[in-house]
C-alpha cells in the first residue's frame, strides 16, 4: 500500500485530469436525487437516465408515491437491474419520508440511512450532492481505482476505503475526489484493459 504521500500524489494528478467532473445524474431536487441513487446501484448511469425523466414526471414527490404501488413504480423502471427491489424500496421510503420527515429527504447520515434502499454510498452521494456537505461515496469504481493503484489493501472494505480517503485527503475536497475518481475509473482505469499507465 502506498505511503500517505504517494497516495496523495496518486489522487491529486487523478483530480487534475478531471477538474470539472460532476455528478451526471439527472434530477432537480433532493427527492428526485434519491431516486436516481436507489436506481444506481448494479446498473449504469445511462439506463437511469433513460427511465428518471418519466419516473420524476409521474413521481413529483413522496405522496405521490404511496398513492401508486410498487407493482406500478415497476413499468416504470423495468429496463434498470434489480427493479423489483428497487420499486419497494422507492414505495417505502417515500411512506418513511412522509411518516418520519414531514415529505422531506433528510441531510444528515444516520437519517437518511435509516430509509429503505439507502446505504452508506447512497447516504454519502445525498449528503455531498443535494445537500453540499463534506462526503465521499465508495463506488465500484472508486474502489477499483483505490485497489489498482493500491491507495489501499487489496482486501480493503468500502468502509475502509472510505475512512483511508477521508483521512488523507481533506474534507473541501471529499465530493471532488469522488467524481473525479469515478470518471477515471469508468473511462480509464477500467476493469479490462486499464490505460492508467498513458495518464499517470
Amino acid at each position: 500500500m502506498l505511503t500517505k504521500e504517494a497516495a496523495q500524489h496518486v489522487i491529486y494528478e487523478i483530480m487534475k485530469l478531471y477538474p470539472n467532473s460532476v455528478l451526471t445524474m439527472r434530477y432537480q431536487n433532493p427527492f428526485q436525487l434519491m431516486l436516481a441513487v436507489i436506481l444506481s446501484a448494479q446498473a449504469t448511469d445511462e439506463s437511469v437516465a433513460k427511465v428518471s425523466r418519466q419516473l420524476f414526471e409521474r413521481y413529483p414527490n413522496p405522496q405521490a408515491v404511496i398513492e401508486s404501488s410498487p407493482e406500478e413504480i415497476e413499468s416504470y423502471i423495468r429496463t434498470v437491474g434489480l427493479f423489483r427491489n428497487k420499486a419497494k424500496y422507492i414505495y417505502k421510503s417515500s411512506y418513511q419520508l412522509l411518516e418520519e420527515f414531514e415529505g422531506q429527504v433528510p441531510s444528515t447520515r444516520k437519517e437518511l440511512q435509516s430509509l429503505t434502499g439507502i446505504g452508506p454510498k447512497s447516504a454519502n452521494i445525498l449528503l455531498s450532492v443535494a445537500f453540499n456537505q463534506d462526503a465521499f461515496a465508495v463506488d465500484t469504481h472508486v474502489t477499483r481505482v483505490c485497489k489498482h493503484h493500491k491507495i489501499v489493501e487489496e482486501n480493503a472494505t468500502p468502509k475502509q476505503i472510505e475512512e483511508r480517503i477521508t483521512e488523507i485527503i481533506p474534507a473541501k475536497y471529499w465530493g471532488r475526489v469522488h467524481q473525479s475518481m469515478f470518471s477515471f475509473g469508468k473511462e480509464i482505469c477500467t476493469p479490462r484493459n486499464p490505460k492508467c499507465h498513458e495518464y499517470l
